[in-house]
């Protein structure tokens, strides 16, 4: 099991001193936010960079998976915006497209994304906007993992089986998993959500969670109880990476006794299957 941190919970630092300290405390890999202090993916040099970020990346042993929430990264008033939902997504299918490229300059385990908030009656916006995403993606040799977002279009599980569906069930586009949405909003245990999705499963970012709120939570301070879930983990070979977006001001610390916990987590549901 590969336990990785996002970037996204480590705003404060520069992307090498992240990578630095998440790899110093002994995690597997990151998820990379593509955002303004980390890896900008319109700012100039972009290969050049990515280059540098890939020779970080090898020397520290950590893999990757490219997350693309940045917040105010296309537009400096309004959070996530432009999405694939907007009438004019053309800013957001060009930092997906980046995203691609990036992902696959640095070998990237999955490039993930999500549909952005929007009306029913627009959904053909988001099959449109996917299917160029796909297409771009499977020319580079890149796999993408769609994350069903509380409030977004794509709301859980089902919404994003019936867009895989619509797709044509591409075999690059699979699910991106967020374990804290899981006890947010869906009908199942946690636990079976990940079974339920376990053949389409290409990345996982992990936290805590209460009922109905929508807030990333530190471990055990939410209602998840996680062996259950990690043992349910085990056959997913890819990273489960923390996903604490707004904790950055005490980010070494948090990410050090989220490891702790996982580990200590990942101990109890090996203890209890040999049981």
């Amino acid at each position: 099991m590969r336990f990785g941190y996002g970037t996204n919970g480590f705003g404060n630092h520069r992307l090498p001193e992240a990578l630095a300290v998440i790899a110093d405390l002994g995690y597997d890999g990151v998820a990379l936010t593509l955002d303004t202090n980390h890896l900008d993916p319109f700012d100039a040099d972009l290969a050049r960079r990515t280059a540098a970020v890939a020779a970080e990346l090898q020397q520290r042993n950590l893999a990757v998976v490219i997350e693309t929430g940045a917040r105010y990264l296309l537009d400096p008033w309004r959070k996530h915006s432009p999405t694939l939902m907007d009438d004019d997504p053309a800013l957001r299918l060009e930092y997906l497209r980046r995203a691609v490229r990036v992902g696959a300059d640095l070998g990237a385990e999955a490039v993930s994304f999500w549909a952005g908030i929007g009306q029913a009656e627009h959904w053909g916006r988001l099959v449109d906007g996917c299917l160029e995403i796909v297409d771009v993606a499977a020319g580079q040799g890149v796999t993408l993992g769609f994350e069903p977002e509380p409030g977004m279009l794509v709301n859980d599980i089902a919404d994003w089986r019936r867009l895989y569906a619509d797709l044509g069930e591409p075999p690059n586009f699979g699910i991106t998993l967020d374990i804290g949405h899981c006890r947010c909003l869906e009908p199942i245990p946690v636990a079976d959500c990940v079974t339920a999705v376990m053949d389409h499963l290409v990345n996982v970012q992990i936290d805590d969670m209460r009922r109905g709120v929508h807030e990333h939570l530190e471990f055990g301070t939410g209602e998840i109880d996680f062996p259950p879930v990690l043992k349910a983990l085990a056959p997913y070979q890819g990273l489960i990476s923390v996903e604490l977006p707004r904790h950055s001001h005490a980010a070494p610390a948090i990410a050090a006794q989220s490891l702790d916990f996982l580990r200590n987590a990942a101990k109890e549901a090996s203890n209890d299957h040999i049981g």
